[in-house]
């Protein structure tokens, strides 16, 4: 019993560093993009587009 308790709590752990690298991955993309748009005056415009996109797809997806 105690090697499957073991073995669930590991799957766990690796589960959850799963999403946290996920997580860390779409912050450096966020970053990247409005560091980009900082430095591109020109590619602000197309960033400001894809997020809006972005937000409207998860709110029709929410509702």
């Amino acid at each position: 019993m105690h090697k499957m308790m073991n073995a669930v709590y590991r799957f766990k752990i690796w589960r959850d560093s799963i999403a946290q690298d996920l997580i860390e991955y779409a912050l450096m993309a966020g970053f990247v993009a409005v560091a980009a748009g900082a430095i591109m005056p020109g590619v602000s415009v197309s960033i400001s587009q894809i997020f809006s996109k972005v937000a409207s797809v998860l709110s029709s997806a929410n509702g």
